[in-house]
């Protein structure tokens, strides 16, 4: 692998909802960049939140270091500017890993479940990762069956998600804070020697995260963007403080 200090960016691949995608010198890195812009309701509501990229780079580049330290394979390389993160350069899995411990958003309106209610245990969903259709659940068959993993890779996306759970809840617990319920995107990276391995991918955040004060319940994450709660910028503010101090 080329050093650091030559690696250049490339041209642009990619630009979703929160970051775009950069090509590199290197053709198995890429650069992560992240933008203020915030969607929700599958981009049907559209807005800014001031700061939001180069917090989220900040905290997502802390937790994928941290979950490293656990033996979590990670797409994550460096923090190479305030709003960018080199990265390995992932094939991504369409399938959008949602790990839940407490009853909220769309899990309280399927089954009328009351929200903040603690689930017996963390449950894991999976939803096909395609904004047109709105990102429909998927069991293991229709994964299967529509060609975006094998059963043994749908196992391995839920063994990781199930640890990758264990160890933020506790983290998070330490400074105060629920995890309610969080989003993974995992890929294929294919090393130089040829070798394929599923990593964690994309990012950690406030944007991917449903965060709540431990004490008193306050939502401190997107939902304050998606519900009009206000003081969007401050709750993320908050996240970056008592993660990072």
């Amino acid at each position: 692998m080329s050093t650091l200090t030559e690696i250049a960016k490339d041209k642009l691949l990619y630009e979703g909802k929160a970051k775009r995608v950069y090509a590199t010198t290197n053709p198995t890195l890429i650069i992560q960049e992240f933008k203020d812009d915030a969607t929700a309701f599958n981009a049907e509501k559209r807005g800014k939140i001031a700061g939001k990229g180069i917090i989220n780079n900040e905290l997502s580049s802390f937790f994928f270091a941290y979950l490293t330290d656990f033996g979590i394979p990670t797409h994550f390389v460096s923090k190479i500017s305030e709003r960018e993160m080199l990265c390995k350069k992932l094939e991504i899995i369409k399938i959008e890993v949602v790990m839940r411990n407490i009853v909220a958003g769309s899990l309280a309106k399927r089954y009328g479940l009351k929200e903040g209610d603690e689930l017996r245990h963390p449950v894991t969903e999976f939803y096909l990762k395609n904004d047109a259709l709105g990102d429909p659940m998927l069991n293991d068959d229709h994964a299967s069956a529509l060609s975006l993993a094998t059963y043994e890779e749908l196992e391995k996306l839920r063994q990781l998600a199930s640890k990758i759970n264990a160890i933020l809840q506790e983290l998070f617990w330490q400074k105060r804070l629920k995890l309610v319920d969080f989003k993974l995107e995992f890929g294929r990276y294919t090393s130089p020697e040829g070798k394929v391995e599923i990593l964690l991918g994309d990012e950690i955040s406030p944007d991917t995260c449903r965060l709540w004060d431990a004490d008193t319940n306050e939502k401190l994450d997107k939902d304050r963007f998606r519900f009009d709660l206000g003081n969007v910028e401050q709750a993320y503010q908050e996240v970056r403080r008592r993660v990072l101090g």
